[in-house]
């Protein structure tokens, strides 16, 4: 098919869809960038959606294995978020890492393509990841730099409220459930200015807890997932190993 309209997604589980549980979908997984290429497809013919995206992906891996794949489809539209797997390791050079993201960004747009960023959110909400907030600050300032200097499109995740509702969560607290990546599309079609249908499912209720009952989900929660991924991260695997990417051609959904 000849698509005239080409959205590559790139990235890791934010952008692959974790979180948002869809068994009909490759990867078992559905996601913001589905739902994008959802409303961007309704009304043009010519349109083809892409997504490369892995999850437990950092940020040179998503730079080496799917920038080039990504310019090689040729795109009109691109969209990009990667460095939070970093950002989540015991050490960092995040000035380092971001020229990487730099040299990216300038490939992408060099092969013509209109490139969507997005900064990291802010987790001041959680005991864990908001130990990492100062790190975060100062990724998503280099992430605004680079984003005007190439003129790239910005998603402010940071400044997004709404997040704050633990219902916009999935259960490993870690990814965004259905809700809250159908809200990301609607953030993300707006940036674009493209009109939209979507509406965000209802958000599981999420008890307050206190005492011994926090103690006890919390414990849950460690065993559960958090620490699977410190296993992961002690033994050097990922998420993400022996997955293919969801949509590695382009398609129509």
């Amino acid at each position: 098919m000849n698509f005239t309209s080409r959205f590559v997604a790139l990235g890791d589980s934010f952008t692959e869809g974790v979180g948002d549980e869809d068994p009909a979908r490759p990867n078992g997984v559905r996601g913001w960038a589905d739902r994008v290429a959802e409303q961007l497809g309704a009304a043009d013919p010519g349109f083809g959606y892409a997504n490369l995206a892995i999850r437990g992906k950092k940020l040179r891996q998503i730079m080496a294995e799917q920038v080039d794949a990504a310019v090689e489809l040729q795109p009109t539209l691109v969209s990009i978020y990667a460095g939070a797997n970093d950002i989540l390791r015991p050490k960092i050079d995040i000035d380092n890492l971001l020229e990487d993201y730099d040299a990216g960004i300038s490939k992408l747009r060099a092969a013509g393509a209109t490139v969507v960023m997005f900064t990291g959110f802010d987790a001041r909400g959680s005991k864990v990841f908001g130990t990492m907030r100062g790190r975060t600050a100062i990724y998503n300032e280099l992430v605004r730099g680079i984003a005007g200097d190439h003129g790239a499109l910005l998603v402010d995740y940071w400044r997004f409220n709404e997040y704050y509702d633990w219902g916009m969560w999935a259960k490993d607290r870690m990814h965004m459930s259905a809700a809250g990546h159908a809200n990301m599309a609607k953030r993300v079609l707006t940036v674009l200015e493209h009109d939209h249908s979507i509406e965000v499912p209802p958000m599981t209720p999420v008890p307050e807890l206190s005492g011994v009952d926090a103690l006890r989900a919390n414990a849950q929660w460690f065993r559960e997932f958090a620490a699977p991924w410190v296993v992961r991260r002690v033994t050097g695997k990922s998420s993400g190993d022996g997955l293919q990417p969801k949509y590695a051609q382009l398609t129509r959904l």
